[in-house]
């Protein structure tokens, strides 16, 4: 197996990413000043080694009218029942992330509607999946910032560090 070790050149792509993960190849290499050949070859082997899964895109979601946000912490009757719930809850559109936790739920989930009675309809919908046996609901007053970019650019800072395997 093959070692490959971030350098600083991947490492400016993956800031500019980061920030525009839209960003065209072609604007990417004129700002680094390489090819934009050079550009696709490092991203395709930061997919491989799935340093990077997939680009997104950011929405607003308060256009679109969903403005509220809820976070339901969910008791389980049985914990063995923690996967089976989990693929309901991924088929609720409105569920927009899950975990299982340690502490006071078995799982805890973030749901985006367009106001409190849509949040009770979805809040219903967590509560009348096989093995929940009930939820607490906490309001978010405000998303006050929602910024994993800062992460990012740190974490991908910390990876030139490691050497990751590939099997070329």
């Amino acid at each position: 197996m093959a070692k490959y070790r971030l350098d600083e050149m991947d490492l400016k792509i993956l800031d500019i990413l980061i920030e525009d993960a839209r960003k065209p190849y072609i604007d990417v290499a004129k700002a680094l000043d390489i090819s934009s050949g050079t550009v696709n070859v490092r991203i395709r082997k930061m997919e491989e080694l799935e340093i990077i899964k997939s680009s997104a895109i950011s929405v607003d979601y308060e256009r679109m009218g969903y403005t509220f946000i809820a976070y339901v912490g969910i008791f389980l009757e049985r914990n063995h029942q923690a996967e089976y719930v989990l693929e309901q809850l991924e088929a609720i559109p409105f569920v927009t992330e899950a975990h299982i936790t340690s502490g006071k739920y078995n799982l805890f989930c973030k749901i985006r509607t367009k106001g409190v009675k849509h949040a009770k309809e979805v809040i219903y919908m967590i509560d009348d999946i096989q093995g929940v046996s009930r939820s607490e609901t906490m309001i978010s007053m405000e998303e006050a910032f929602n910024d994993k970019s800062r992460l990012l650019h740190k974490a991908f800072r910390e990876l030139d560090l490691y050497d990751f395997l590939t099997t070329k």
